[in-house]
């Protein structure tokens, strides 16, 4: 078991204006007592503080919080204090988001583009590229400027059950990576910090592990990818990280060639990192729930939800682009952004069945 605990990183005691609730041994924690104001506003000494519980904690939980889509995205840009990633060079011509003009959402629903229907989850293409989502990962990892904040909020739930009263099912999950990497062994700490390998991050990978045969065609060659240290320190709170998940698809050493056995070394590590003793899970209460996690220090997926089909669940998501010393990675500040076109020629789809496809 882990000696590692949030408590030991602290850099400036306890904080002074709200109250920290931990979730689990070595990181999570549920946040009390935020002061909310008018348009998803907070004072400056409570934002910083929240900026602080993140990077020590990985992620964080907030109830029943006032944010309507347009405070969320103000809240966020406050957040992050940085620019969001936002939908629109995934949108085909024509297409206006249900909740347009915000296009700093990601639609993480299960819901159709205008709301009504629930998605089919055997026969959506959108459900189809939803299922990745219950894969341990970093958000838009395939992108050349990684993410730092994702903020997630619930504004439709299931409905209780009326034997326990909770919500069940649908839970988000976590795991600590930063924890992992400082419990593996020795040799494997020195030996991938000695190889300093590469990591090609790449969108078709993630699709096809979520939903192998509907993607069976899909030419893992092509399509968005980037290039990323595996192993890299979080600045923030100076412990190494563990930068893993299903869009990892090959490492490559210093000459860039493909690091033999990298299937393998993979495999170990996010299975590792997914061990019972580094996963948290988060249960949704109410609408209004916020959870914020860091990307550069957690990994996360989509816990099971057996009502897929059946009940309404409507989740939506901003994203903060990195912008940390190592947020572009190998792949040149400013390179561009993967686009629409990219995104659907790689999948194999339609422009009409492409709608934000990636989370």
């Amino acid at each position: 078991m882990s000696t590692t605990s949030p408590k030991h990183i602290l850099k400036d005691g306890a904080p002074k204006t709200i109250t920290i609730k931990e979730l689990h041994p070595t990181f999570g924690a549920e946040v009390l007592g935020v002061q909310w104001g008018e348009d998803g506003v907070i004072s400056d000494e409570q934002l910083q503080e929240l900026r602080d519980t993140v990077h020590k904690y990985g992620f964080i939980v907030l109830r029943a919080t006032p944010l309507t889509d347009s405070t969320h995205v103000s809240f966020s840009r406050l957040f992050a204090s940085g620019p969001l990633d936002n939908i629109s060079r995934f949108l085909p011509p024509g297409r206006v988001p249900r909740y347009y003009p915000h296009l700093e959402l990601f639609d993480a629903s299960n819901l159709s583009d205008d709301g009504r229907a629930i998605l089919d989850p055997s026969l959506s293409p959108r459900a189809m590229l939803l299922r990745a989502n219950s894969l341990w990962h970093s958000d838009l990892a395939y992108n050349p400027r990684r993410s730092s904040y994702s903020l997630l909020r619930a504004v439709e739930l299931p409905p209780r059950d009326p034997e326990t009263g909770k919500i069940e099912g649908g839970n988000t999950e976590f795991a600590d990576s930063r924890t992992a990497w400082e419990e593996l062994d020795a040799e494997k700490k020195k030996e991938l910090l000695t190889k300093d390998w590469t990591g090609v991050y790449n969108a078709a990978h993630s699709r096809k592990l979520g939903a192998p045969e509907y993607f069976k065609d899909l030419d893992l060659e092509e399509g968005p990818m980037a290039r990323h240290k595996v192993v890299q320190e979080h600045v923030e709170s100076g412990r190494m990280n563990l930068c893993i998940g299903a869009y990892l698809w090959r490492l490559e050493d210093g000459e860039g060639k493909t690091v033999p056995g990298s299937k393998g070394i993979i495999g170990f590590l996010n299975e590792h990192v997914a061990k019972k003793r580094f996963v948290a899970s988060v249960r949704w209460e109410q609408p209004g729930d916020l959870v914020i996690w860091d990307n550069r220090a957690v990994l996360h997926r989509a816990g099971e939800f057996k009502g897929v089909g059946k009940h309404r669940r409507d989740m939506r998501r901003t994203t903060a682009f990195d912008q940390g010393p190592t947020a572009w990675g190998l792949n040149g500040e400013g390179a561009p952004l993967p686009t629409l076109e990219s995104i659907t020629k790689e999948k194999g789809l339609p422009l009409t069945q492409s709608a934000a496809v990636e989370r």
